[in-house]
């Protein structure tokens, strides 16, 4: 139990006329020094720090308390994570909930269903969206699902089969060639052309079921990121950025 917990507890048994503070910190095991404290008043310093505490929170919804320190340690700010949660606590500011998705049973037709070690499969999928001056924008990602790491992303007005074989080539330059890889049945992971290179290369293909995003879970999760993150942020691409 934290000290603010035993803090809360030793006043309401006072408040309740129970035992005395003394007899309360005694039992409690609390400094009596810790429930008579009070915060002083912030001074000019910190009230600059929650001011840019609310801005940043404000820029970027999906960030917790982790990346806001981070974020203000970039800045110059010398602050902790964990002065950085309770503040936030304090300050009513918190991370949007998400809707809760509904448990599904059954498992996906496509094997294997899980990576088990670097380049075992590797997921993909587009992402689209619009530049600020309302030019069409779509995006490839490849990631590695044991790792999470992101090994394409690439955004473009228009992505060819030839442009996504070009992009998945240069990833295995570096990375290495997957076992598998996993995707929906979009028009641009059956097209012909691709389906010819990933047997060339000897890599499986592993299709999810028409209409269920989740059993493709962690390129939707990225995307789901991804967008909050750069795409309906203060950075948005403008017109001849996205190369």
């Amino acid at each position: 139990m934290s000290p603010g917990h035993k803090k809360q507890m030793a006043r309401a048994v006072m408040a309740h006329g129970l035992c005395s503070g003394w007899r309360a910190c005694g039992i409690l095991r609390l400094a009596r020094a810790t429930l008579w404290y009070r915060a002083g008043q912030r001074h000019d310093r910190q009230q600059q720090m929650v001011a840019r505490l609310h801005a940043l929170s404000e820029a970027h919804l999906r960030y917790g308390y982790r990346r806001m320190a981070a974020l203000l340690r970039q800045e110059g700010w010398s602050v902790g994570k964990r002065q950085i949660q309770r503040l936030r606590r304090v300050e009513g500011l918190r991370v949007p909930p998400t809707k809760r998705k509904i448990a599904r049973w059954g498992h996906s037709t496509g094997l294997p269903t899980k990576a088990t070690h670097r380049g075992h499969v590797w997921t993909w999928d587009f992402i689209a969206d619009a530049t600020v001056r309302g030019g069409a924008l779509r995006m490839l990602t490849v990631l590695d699902e044991h790792t999470r790491e992101c090994h394409v992303l690439r955004a473009d007005r228009a992505l060819k089969s030839a442009d996504v074989i070009a992009l998945v080539k240069q990833a295995i330059t570096q990375h290495g060639a997957p076992e598998f890889i996993r995707s929906d049945n979009g028009s641009e992971f059956i097209a012909h052309e691709l389906q010819a290179w990933l047997a060339a290369e000897k890599i499986k293909t592993i299709y999810i079921e028409p209409a269920s995003p989740w059993q493709n879970g962690f390129v939707e999760s990225f995307h789901g990121r991804f967008r909050d993150e750069s795409l309906t942020g203060p950075y948005r691409f403008l017109d001849g950025d996205h190369g």
